[in-house]
Order: C-alpha cells, then structure tokens, then sequence
C-alpha cells in the first residue's frame, strides 16, 4: 500500500471510535498508538508547514454542538495525564515514546462511539490579530498540499479563502478586511462549524474569501478567533 494511501486507512479506519478495540471496551477508550501514527505523520512532515499547527480532535459522529464538560485523558501503567479540549474539541497531543512503548490509552468521559477521532490541521493565530493577506493564502496552500499528502482524494480541491470561528456566546465577533489602498470593510458573521467536514457545529463564524487583489492586504480581528481553517473546494 502507498503512503498516501495507508495514512488516508489510517484517519478513516482507526480513528472512528467504535471499531474493535473501542467496543471491547465499551466505547470508552481507543488505542493511544493508533493515535500516535497518525499524529506523528504531521511532525514527519518536511514540507513548509510554518503557518499550520496539528491538534488531535475528537468530533461528533453526527452534527450537533459539542457537549460542555467533556473530558479526554491519557491513561498509562504508570500515570495519567489530562488532554484539554478547546471548544472546537481539540487538543495539543502528546507524543510519548513511553506511553507508545506501553500501549497507552486514551479515555473519553463519555461514550467514544458517539464520537470520531481525528488530526485537525489549522492555520496558526497570531497574539496581534492583524494577519496578512497574503499570509493567508499561504498559509491555505501549504494546509491544502499538506492534506494531499496524506489524502490522495484532496488533488482536486483549491484554496479559496480561509475561515475564523469564535465561540458561541457573546458579542459578535469583529473581523475587518483592509485592502491595499486602505479602505476598511466589516466581514459578515455566520453560523456553522469551525472546519470544513466538521460535525461540531453552532459556532459564530468569519470567511474571508481571497479575490484578484488577496495579496495586497490585512485581515484585523478585534478578539482572537478559536481556530482558522483553510476553506477548500
């Protein structure tokens, strides 16, 4: 089997809870080396990725809002650790040669076989919310070549823009568009899931789609989003 071919297995096989070792175990845990090789294959990567971040997520089988409250861990001989999950049900992951060697596991507070677990490549916020333009669209082409390394189906697929989320409580969320000749525009605010094919929906969503001019500007948030997804189609 291909490379591309055997991680493509990989994120659609192992990480749908409720396969062999999830139903042992009544749905509650799935297997941390699983996990790991999926995970590991983003660090691995020797592509420009200087824009993206890797998080593990776990994401509803079906669309719906992500309950509050839900808890993952990882479960070692020897000791446990917590994994906090965002909003958008993601979390840094850990990657342990210990607990690889070990056979860790990793424990969800609820029914794992309501959910999918999976790697979410996303575009890296910055702490002074004023994002480049042509940043962006950089940093959409290197998720979209990053993607048809390890999913061979992405070939055809482009950037056309990106998008911010933000939680779903609160004011709205405040993301203007300046272009290259300093006008200012207000980007509208929707509802929908934080990523493309994503199940977690319900949050207060900015798309930001690149035009003719998409190099020549600044996006500028007035509050950090929660994540920003490539959009592809």
């Amino acid at each position: 089997m291909s490379f591309v071919r055997h991680v493509s297995a990989m994120l659609a096989l192992l990480f749908t809870a409720g396969g062999t070792t999830a139903s042992e175990a009544g749905g509650e845990w799935l297997s941390y080396r699983d996990a790991y090789r999926a995970m590991v294959v983003f660090e691995k990567y020797g592509r420009p990725k200087n824009f993206l971040q890797n998080h593990f997520q776990v994401m509803l089988k079906e669309k719906g809002v992500l309950a509050d409250g839900l808890q993952l861990s990882l479960l070692s001989k020897a000791s446990s650790l917590n994994l906090p999950l965002d909003p958008t049900g993601r979390t840094v992951f850990p990657l342990l040669k210990a607990a690889y060697d070990d056979n860790a596991t990793l424990m969800l507070t609820r029914n794992a076989a309501q959910y999918v677990f999976r790697p979410r490549v996303s575009i890296v916020v910055r702490s002074d919310g004023v994002y480049e333009t042509s940043d962006l669209r950089a940093a959409c082409e290197q998720a979209l070549t990053y993607l048809r390394h390890v999913d061979s189906s992405a070939r055809t697929r482009r950037c056309s823009g990106v998008r911010l989320s933000y939680q779903r409580k609160g004011a709205d969320p405040v993301v203007r568009l300046r272009n290259g000749s300093g006008d200012v525009a207000l980007l509208p605010v929707a509802e929908g899931a934080s990523f493309g094919e994503d199940n977690n929906d319900g949050f207060r969503v900015v798309n930001y789609r690149f035009g003719e001019h998409a190099d020549k500007g600044q996006l500028v948030t007035q509050s950090a989003p929660l994540a920003i997804a490539p959009l592809l189609e």
